[in-house]
């Protein structure tokens, strides 16, 4: 009997299935320790100090998104709150593997309920913490194959980044998880790898360990025991599909000739290689976050500039929409004071909302994106080359004053494009207002869709919330595009990931489509499969169902392209 779950990594993948489902035991309740308090102590901060180099040097050996991921999870393993608390427990005569078990569940705890970038770190911390109690308790790590000998279907209640930043294709199939949705790390890692997944799948650890299983990464199918002609008709129809995508090129465009330009979601420099060789016309979303937060203190205005360059040298005839700092509350900077105890972080001072109140953060940043812009520019003009176009936006607006001010701080730099994300419902309500102020939206749908239904993006129990098809995120997004008529509206969330989806969005008037760059060849493809009018009748078919699934059947049956290209 097949099982179901989200598909957010497509493709077909075939292999004996390995359940991941050893963990660490939780040290005794109670358990105390011989001896004085410091030295347990010091036990305790080497353990997480350990896993923190651990975690860095995997992620260092990894590259990619597997890199900026670990980089932030080994910073919270020496977080000093949570050190504070597990020396605090010592103190009070709990044992170390104890004293971290404790303090780092309840940070667990508390994170699941704060949503938003914290929410999806809770999963983070209890790998975290089990690393830590293996090594003060001398337990072994749950253990992936070293050298199996075929490709297996990784199944797991959920996956660490730890466990999966070294493997590559040739060890894994496919991925299936019980737990997390289509914007958490598993399904992140997954489709930069261009390994199939699929996650959300109530009962896979339940799937006998060797059975061999088929999994679809697009459908969200995972059929134990599949036929040999099911095998066989699966893959044919998979690489005819992929021949198909992969002899279409150039620029994105619908089949009647309406320009889509197709972009790239890039991490920091050494994403842009991904991103060029799968053909992106440019930088939709450059997320400037890993500049500032490893640092001690904040980086100089070279270091910035360099970095910003380093996009605009790469699409020197395209474009690059560089978010400014998303960080905040549910993202501390080191450099900064702590901010005030926030009963729900991902509510409170992050992204513009920190800009305004520490100006001077805000100020070298965008001068060093005009600087930036400037050197490119100059280059430019030596190669004979246009030189890229910089767009600046800022994250979490939410109100037309606040657009209106972060564009006047801009302007204030000489950086002329400016832009806002659409994240939260008050911004893709009145999105005309707001575009009155700016000059493009760019509508976030992973936040819009957390906000929008109140669930948390990594949160497997809500995960069906957070479906792109949802018909009620189909309607802000219809209200952003609709409201904004006359400003170009780009959509920078993995939504545009999907093909089907961003036909789909293309029908409802979207600009621009900006994704990982493993999509983009696929979503080129649907493209230039369809006309405009079919992605305008698939858009209004979608959006007159009750439910994601229908909305999802009643596009694609409008879309009969898909099928042809194994999409």
């Amino acid at each position: 009997m097949s099982l179901r779950g989200v598909g957010v990594s497509p493709g077909i993948g075939h292999g004996p299935a390995y359940v991941l489902t050893v963990s660490v035991p939780e040290p005794p309740e109670g358990m105390t320790y011989t001896g004085e308090a410091e030295p347990e102590k010091d036990r305790a901060t080497r353990a997480l100090a350990q896993v923190a180099g651990e975690l860095e040097a995997r992620g260092n050996q990894a590259g990619g998104e597997a890199r900026e991921i670990l980089k932030a999870q080994a910073l919270m393993a020496e977080d000093p709150g949570v050190v504070v608390k597990v020396r605090s427990l010592i103190d009070h005569g709990l044992a170390a593997p104890r004293a971290v078990y404790e303090a780092f569940t309840k940070y667990r705890d508390v994170l699941s309920g704060a949503g938003g970038y914290l929410g999806e770190r809770a999963a983070d911390l209890n790998d975290i913490r089990d690393r830590a109690v293996a090594l003060l308790t001398g337990q072994p790590m749950p253990g992936l194959p070293g050298d199996p000998p075929e490709p297996y279907v990784l199944v797991a209640r959920d996956l660490a980044p730890a466990d999966t930043a070294l493997l590559s294709k040739e060890h894994v199939a496919a991925f299936v998880t019980e737990e997390g949705g289509p914007t958490s790390h598993t399904a992140i890692m997954a489709r930069g790898m261009g390994v199939p997944a699929v996650v959300a799948c109530a009962g896979a650890t339940h799937l006998a360990p060797g059975v061999h299983v088929l999994v679809d990464g697009s459908t969200g199918e995972v059929r134990p025991e599949p036929s040999d002609s099911d095998v066989s008709q699966a893959y044919d129809a998979a690489v005819a599909g992929r021949d198909a995508v992969g002899a279409v090129r150039g620029p994105g465009r619908t089949a009647d000739g309406h320009p889509v330009p197709l972009l790239a979601n890039v991490g920091g420099p050494a994403d842009l290689d991904a991103a060029l060789a799968r053909g992106a016309e440019g930088v939709g979303l450059y997320r400037t976050e890993f500049l500032f937060l490893d640092k001690g203190q904040a980086p100089t205005q070279q270091e910035q500039e360099s970095a910003y360059r380093a996009a605009l040298e790469a699409f020197p005839n395209g474009k690059v929409v560089v978010r400014t700092l998303d960080a905040g509350a549910d993202k501390p900077l080191a450099f900064l004071p702590p901010s005030a105890t926030e009963p729900n972080p991902a509510l409170g001072e992050r992204g513009l909302r920190l800009f305004r109140r520490y100006p001077a953060i805000m100020d070298a940043q965008l001068a060093a994106l005009a600087a930036a812009a400037a050197g490119a520019a100059v280059s430019g003009a030596a190669a004979s080359g246009a030189g890229a176009e910089l767009l600046v936006m800022a994250p979490m607006v939410a109100t037309p004053e606040e657009a209106d001010w972060f564009a006047r701080a801009c302007h204030s730099h000489g950086l002329t494009r400016v832009g806002v994300m659409i994240e939260v419902p008050s911004a893709a309500l009145r999105a005309g207002d707001l575009a009155g102020a700016v000059d493009f939206l760019s509508i976030g749908t992973n936040d819009l869709a957390q906000y929008a239904f109140a669930a948390d993006r990594q949160l497997g129990a809500v995960s069906a919330l957070h479906d792109p098809w949802q018909p009620a995120l189909l309607d802000l997004i219809a209200a952003t595009l609709d409201g904004a008529a006359g400003t170009p509206t780009g959509i920078c969330g993995e939504a545009a990931a999907d093909p089907a989806m961003a036909c789909v969005l293309v029908g409802m008037g979207a600009a621009t489509l900006s994704m990982s760059p493993a999509a983009l060849p696929g979503v080129r493809a649907a493209l230039a499969a369809h006309t405009l009018e079919q992605c305008g009748i698939a858009a209004r078919h979608a959006r007159s169902q009750a439910t994601a699934a229908r909305a999802r059947g009643a596009a694609r049956a409008q879309l009969p392209g898909l099928g042809k290209l194994g999409l």
